[in-house]
């Protein structure tokens, strides 16, 4: 009779969840993306394993809607690769919530993600989830907090070990180059 219950409830959770991503499509559809009833329900079963495998609970609701918004507008995301990219961002932020020992709140998780998958990762989410995330975590482990100020924004820049691009350097070689 317990079992019956809590399948019971787990399926009925399941079919919120999958009704809130498919009311997300009202926003996300403004940028070329939407998830279709069969796409929204693999997103809620791998959310599920994201949740297993990182030994994560969420009570109330979940990070999806959040992450489809805040990733909906990326220059990197289309819908050929929308459902993939979702499922492997919400492995990755909950896997860096467990790196971060959950100092971070989720919208600084998120606003760092989404700034580094723009900027420094191009797109390329295991970038973002082999590099800046690592480093990120670790500095916030060993007790950085200026993260809170900034919400999660402009850090990368304060641990990146790359030198960046210089962009009047880049200007004044291709003029050279092309202009003589």
């Amino acid at each position: 009779m317990e079992k019956k219950m809590y399948e019971l409830i787990l399926n009925e959770s399941s079919k919120m969840e999958i009704g809130k991503l498919l009311s997300c499509n009202r926003i996300t559809e403004k940028y070329g993306l939407s998830l279709t009833q069969k796409e929204a329900e693999e997103l809620s079963v791998c959310h599920k394993k994201s949740l297993k495998k990182y030994r994560r609970v969420e009570f109330g609701n979940s990070i999806l809607d959040k992450l489809l918004y805040t990733f909906c507008d990326s220059q990197y995301i289309d819908q050929n690769n929308y459902l993939e990219t979702m499922e492997r961002l919400q492995d990755i932020f909950y896997e860096f919530k467990n790196e971060t020992g959950d100092k971070l709140s989720d919208d600084e998780l998120l606003n760092f993600m989404k700034e580094q998958f723009e900027t420094v990762c191009m797109g390329d989410v295991s970038y973002l989830e082999d590099t800046c995330l690592p480093r990120f975590a670790f500095l916030v482990r060993d007790g950085y907090g200026g993260y809170a100020a900034s919400q999660g924004r402009g850090e990368y820049e304060k641990l990146s070990e790359e030198k960046r691009w210089d962009d009047e350097l880049y200007y004044s070689v291709v003029k050279e180059l092309f202009w003589g």
